[in-house]
């Protein structure tokens, strides 16, 4: 797991044998929080290393993710979403979620 201050060189001698990378987007703590813009940048460089490695490593994304950025963050590298509040805040939980499928792509 990346919290947002954690830099990527953490993952250097762990990402080899990993299944999955957490980027978390908000600094772990509760939910609701606002996604960090700038953890888009951190998402792109681990899907660079990750895709140099060749191997089938998913990248997952937790905090903040909503129907409103979910493509983009998708688009950056991301293949794994959590969205809790963005979901259960929501009155039609279903159709949040055919919105954040459609926005994926």
């Amino acid at each position: 797991m990346l919290n947002p201050a954690t830099p990527i060189e953490s993952l250097s001698e762990a990402l080899p044998f990993a299944d999955y990378v957490l980027v978390m987007s908000v600094n772990p703590g509760f939910g609701g929080q606002k996604f960090i813009p700038s953890v888009l940048d951190k998402i792109r460089a681990v899907r660079q290393r990750i895709d140099a490695l060749g191997k089938p490593i998913r990248l997952e994304i937790d905090g903040g993710v909503k129907v409103d950025n979910i493509g983009q963050i998708a688009r950056a590298g991301a293949d794994m979403f959590v969205a809790g509040s963005a979901i259960f805040g929501a009155k039609d939980y279903a159709s949040t979620i055919a919105a954040m499928r459609a926005a994926i792509g």
